[in-house]
């Protein structure tokens, strides 16, 4: 895969179709994901006027829907993996198997998560808290909210698919639909607008599950009206040996990344919650903007793994390392955009919601502490969960989060916790530096140039 010799009028006339490319995939992801943000601001700062007890059992029950959705994205990676690969090779049949087998696999997911929030709420609130009143208040919320986890399920895939096939803006519009729906839904159920009874957190739940629904269906309604290819019911029964091969092959290890990442973060929630209500309450606030100031910088990566897979699977290989180096760059250029949007927010912290004055010390040390972990998280991001996954390496990520989170964070974050018994905000500081510790491993890996690889099959 020696690159070729290539004019400087090309190269920019490449520049700038790389450019157009990602504009059109990146842009709508961005909007989606700040939508998805928005939602978790207004519960934030609709709880808020409920109280602290609401927020933070609030933000450790979803803890369970962030674990699921790990399952559903590393599912979801595994359908982009290939299907942007074989979009690239206009093989419609192979994608429509792809779809097919990823949905039958994340609905097992959505049905095991579905029964376990549904009838063992407080069993799951346990894992994350020993504290009674947000055991009882985050299970009223799983009880309810449990039947989206199963809706989320196959909306993600659905969703996947079409990003694969450049349907980005479709996507963007049915998520914009959805996530409107719910803060609407929100306000209607915790405040008891038009005539509907008082829920508080029960409300959001509630709303989120409604607005799940209404989401599934509308991908449905979309794919149904497209051609080719065709993501029908179908599309279910498909048998394709080597294709279902590849399909664990190359999800599983994002999977296990997805599941290893996540669970690590959930960790983290655990032993913040059995350190302090307060340092989880000023996590969720900060945790918020953290999630506003990430949409640039992990658009850009999931965005820019759908442009360089489909160059991959166009055997467009020199094309597709020359636009990988480009998107390092504009990434990390988010990321730094991302850490001044941080700062610049950091008054709105005080605003959102009403906490214990023990609660609003944390909020400064916790923010300064994420600007510092953003930063790291984009050169990680754009390269583990973008470049490398563009061509088919998802093993890597894997690999390394487990060594990075397990072997090394977690522990760390156990001993300063309950071991050495730090402040809350050193302990924070413990957990939140593996960004800075696990960069080395990726950026060279990247410039190995061995994740780049065409995992496509001729089945003409």
């Amino acid at each position: 895969m020696n690159e070729s010799p290539i004019s400087q009028e090309n190269l920019k006339l490449e520049r700038k179709e790389f450019g157009r490319q990602l504009f059109a995939v990146v842009t709508p992801m961005m909007v989606q994901n700040l939508l998805i943000t928005a939602v978790s601001a207004a519960d934030v700062v609709m709880l808020g006027f409920i109280g602290q007890t609401a927020i933070a059992a609030a933000s450790l029950a979803n803890y369970i829907q962030f674990v699921s959705v790990l399952f559903y994205a590393g599912l979801s990676s595994g359908v982009i993996m290939l299907a942007a690969q074989y979009w690239g090779k206009n093989d419609a049949h192979s994608i429509e198997t792809i779809f097919g087998i990823g949905a039958k696999l994340s609905a097992v997911v959505g049905i095991i998560f579905s029964l376990l929030s549904g009838f063992f709420p407080e069993f799951l609130m346990r894992i994350f808290t020993n504290d009674s009143e947000l055991i009882c208040e985050g299970a009223k919320y799983l009880r309810i909210v449990s039947l989206s986890y199963l809706c989320l399920s196959v909306s993600s895939i659905y969703q996947a698919t079409l990003k694969s096939i450049e349907r980005v803006k479709t996507v963007t519009i049915i998520t914009t639909a959805a996530l409107l729906l719910n803060i609407f839904g929100n306000a209607v159920f915790i405040f008891g607008i038009f005539g509907a009874p008082k829920l508080g957190i029960r409300g959001v739940a509630f709303a989120t599950t409604i607005a799940r629904i209404i989401e599934v269906a509308l991908c449905i309604a979309v794919a149904s009206r497209i051609k080719t290819p065709s993501l029908g019911l179908a599309c279910l029964f498909r048998k394709n040996k080597i294709l279902f091969k590849d399909f664990i092959k190359y999800s599983l290890p994002a999977i296990g990344n997805e599941a290893v990442w996540g669970a690590g973060w959930a960790t983290y929630a655990v032993i913040m919650g059995h350190l302090s209500a307060d340092l989880v309450a000023a996590n969720s606030l900060v945790n918020t903007l953290r999630n506003l100031a990430t949409i640039a910088c992990f658009g850009l990566a999931y965005g820019g793994a759908i442009v360089i897979g489909k160059e991959i699977g166009a055997e467009e290989y020199d094309v597709a390392k020359r636009n990988a180096s480009r998107l390092v760059r504009i990434t990390i250029l988010s990321g730094v955009a991302g850490v001044v949007l941080l700062l610049i927010c950091r008054p709105l912290l005080f605003k959102m919601a009403k906490l214990e004055p023990a609660a609003k010390e944390m909020l400064n040390p916790l923010l300064y502490i994420n600007c510092l972990s953003v930063l790291g998280a984009s050169i990680n991001t754009v390269l583990i969960a973008g470049i490398f996954r563009a061509g088919g390496d998802a093993k890597f990520g894997f690999v390394l989060d487990t060594i990075m989170m397990w072997c090394i964070s977690i522990p760390a974050g156990l001993v300063a916790a309950f071991v050495l018994r730090l402040p809350p905000v050193a302990v924070y500081f413990v957990l939140y530096i593996d960004e800075w510790l696990k960069m080395v491993a990726p950026v060279t890996h990247y410039k190995s140039g061995k994740w780049l690889k065409n995992i496509t099959r001729d089945f003409k």
